[in-house]
């Protein structure tokens, strides 16, 4: 059975439980300790705490940041409702409140509920999901459920709109206005009680992963905070010229604190890249950032994709850059897969997007 944990927040570009599932039982034994260093939502950490592995996570994306230390180091359940019913009774739709509510973009107002949007709007205020991991898994929770496509589920908060990502403003006005869709009065506080309820049915595992809000080339610098050696990477860069997570998650960082509105390459220039030469120059500083912190013979899986690159140039181009690392790289084997159910084929329709990803496997010496 899938550990409900896994799906805490929909996510756009992830890679499957059964792939890290996978890997890890193919190049791993309990005890061993892996990284990703990529990790997004947390898959690869967190299904390594359920297989008995020690396990290291870092990316620059603060949505992907909350979302994975939530998952891997879950508070208890308890504690858990007990902050959720405090934040309740403390909750007055006051005139501090209502003032914010004023200097939002006219987005919001069609997105949610005038009540609704009260509640997120204190709740932005207060959790302090950084400090604390109880505000840090109910903050997870609230992006879990902060949009998504209402007419299927009463667990979103917002008018219609895709899970995995926050539609552009102008677009979602438009869209909203043409069909007449209004936003939907939820109570965000009695949403978090059943999210709460559904995603610990199962208890979460018992270890502690480490992760990190940081480039991955700062992981060489935090290299005596790893409590053992590193044997094993899973990870999926982002695919070449195919998502920005500043645009697409804009509305879950704004909820985490950023502007109300989309913003490029706010937090990190390599989350897509038109250009193919900043993009390997990129994966080419990964190859240096994991020769530094990995152990002697190493296993490195990385999974990815393009939109303008064939599979062969991703696997040539993949090897090539390896060449800078400080240690040698050999490639193990390769294998290309089509990519079935596009998740851009719900909000984008006959889009030309990514249609292949490739998986490589390396070993370091």
């Amino acid at each position: 059975m899938r550990h409900r944990m896994h799906a805490l927040c929909s996510y756009f570009a992830m890679f499957p439980e059964s792939f890290a599932e996978h890997w890890l039982s193919k190049l791993t034994a309990p005890g061993d300790t892996v990284l990703d260093p990529f990790c997004g939502r947390g898959t690869l950490p967190f299904q390594a705490l359920l297989m008995g592995r020690e396990a290291i996570g870092c990316d620059t994306n603060p949505v992907a940041y909350c979302i994975s230390r939530a998952k891997t180091n879950a508070p208890s359940k308890r504690a858990v409702l007990a902050r959720i019913n405090q934040l309740e009774e403390s909750f007055e739709a006051d005139r501090i409140v209502g003032e914010q509510l004023s200097e939002l973009p006219i987005f919001f107002k069609h997105a949610y509920h005038k009540h609704t949007l009260m509640q997120l709007v204190y709740l932005r205020n207060t959790l302090r999901h950084r400090a604390t991991i109880v505000d840090g898994m109910i903050a997870a929770l609230i992006l879990g459920s902060l949009h998504g496509e209402t007419d299927r589920s009463e667990n979103y908060f917002s008018n219609q709109m895709p899970h995995t990502i926050s539609t552009k403003p102008d677009y979602s006005v438009r869209f909203w206005k043409e069909r007449q869709q209004r936003a939907p009065k939820r109570d965000v506080f009695g949403i978090l009680r059943r999210q709460l309820d559904y995603r610990y049915v199962e208890k979460p595992p018992a270890g502690r992963a480490s992760i990190f809000n940081t480039d991955m080339r700062n992981l060489p610098r935090l290299k005596s905070k790893f409590n053992s050696p590193i044997r094993c990477v899973v990870t999926s860069p982002p695919y070449f010229d195919v998502t920005n997570y500043a645009e697409d998650q804009w509305l879950r960082l704004w909820f985490l604190g950023g502007p109300p509105q989309p913003r490029k390459q706010q937090f990190s220039q390599d989350d897509r890249h038109s250009d193919v030469n900043q993009y390997w120059t990129m994966l080419a500083d990964m190859w240096r950032m994991l020769s530094l912190v990995l152990d002697k013979k190493s296993d490195i899986v990385i999974r990815i994709g393009a939109t303008r690159l064939a599979p062969e140039q991703l696997v040539s181009g993949l090897h090539a850059v390896s060449k800078v690392a400080s240690r040698r790289v050999r490639l193990v084997d390769s294998h290309v897969s089509e990519i079935v159910k596009r998740q851009t084929e719900a909000f984008r329709p006959g889009s030309r997007g990514c249609r292949v990803e490739v998986d490589c496997h390396f070993r370091l010496i």
